[in-house]
């Protein structure tokens, strides 16, 4: 599965981990390990010192870590600090906290789910499942969201094959999909959701993602059905694809007498209250 949520979110003790397969293995951000195992609110500064008390020591950690893009708090792919497992052991060797044994353990599982998942791509589906019940979603709203990373999944394989090279592009078609179905783009529609790093899928509605798989599939059939290929034709497919779904939404909404795009999300209250201070 390509779909960004897969590979960018772990969860330890109802903590968020972001995370990226790289080399065939996951690779964790490092300053979210060091947050959840110490508490501090200055990660960044923690794991900078670490590294000079590491270096100083000569523990040459510097070329285990990898500069790999994740999502950053503003919405934007940034390059982190990254680290296998291998070399999250030898740091987490140097950070007491006592979380540190059963985060050891938890790691130990995740990397060899990876390797499962090589084997079995439909084991990714079912660990995302069970994630989503985890954190309190509907069944119902959860057979949404798994048919809409499919969707997303067989467009953005195609948008491979037709020439699509870079994160940038991606994100260009992305919006114009979005601006085209909803109105908005996705980084205005976190902004009315008041999101920051979270996925703006796991916030919609059951409209809101009926209307966006709807957004994507069509866009998918469309470059099928015409050969696209080149941004230009790309990104105008992509309008089209998004202004069949608008249109849809535009009618419900006419019946309805009330808007689909929602302000709602689906974080804890707790840390609504957080964001909004």
């Amino acid at each position: 599965m390509t779909e960004e949520f897969l590979n960018k979110i772990a969860i330890f003790q109802k903590n968020e981990i972001r995370r990226v397969v790289y080399k065939n293995e996951w690779w964790f951000a490092v300053i979210d390990i060091i947050e959840t195992l110490t508490g501090t609110d200055r990660p960044r500064k923690y794991w900078s010192d670490l590294k000079k008390k590491l270096k100083d020591e000569g523990n040459e950690l510097s070329e285990k870590i990898g500069q790999l893009k994740l999502l950053a708090q503003d919405g934007k792919m940034r390059e982190t600090d990254c680290a296998n497992t291998e070399t999250l052991f030898r740091i987490i060797q140097s950070i007491p906290s006592p979380k540190a044994e059963p985060f050891k353990r938890w790691l130990a599982k995740v990397g060899y789910e990876r390797v499962q998942e090589i084997d079995d791509p439909e084991l990714g589906m079912k660990r995302t499942r069970a994630l989503y019940r985890a954190k309190g979603y509907p069944e119902d709203w959860i057979e949404n969201r798994m048919r809409g990373i499919v969707i997303r999944d067989e467009l953005t394989e195609e948008w491979q094959k037709r020439g699509v090279g870079n994160q940038k592009d991606y994100a260009i078609l992305t919006a114009e999909i979005s601006k085209a179905t909803f109105g908005v783009t996705p980084s205005e529609y976190k902004k009315l959701k008041r999101l920051k790093r979270e996925n703006l899928r796991d916030h919609m509605n059951d409209f809101e993602l009926i209307f966006n798989m709807l957004g994507e599939r069509a866009t998918t059939e469309i470059h099928r059905n015409e050969n696209s290929a080149g941004l230009k034709k790309l990104k105008s497919d992509a309008k089209a694809g998004g202004d069949i779904a608008g249109g849809a939404r535009e009618k419900l909404e006419t019946r309805l007498g009330h808007t689909v795009v929602s302000k709602d999300n689906y974080l804890p209250k707790r840390k609504r209250r957080i964001d909004a201070a």
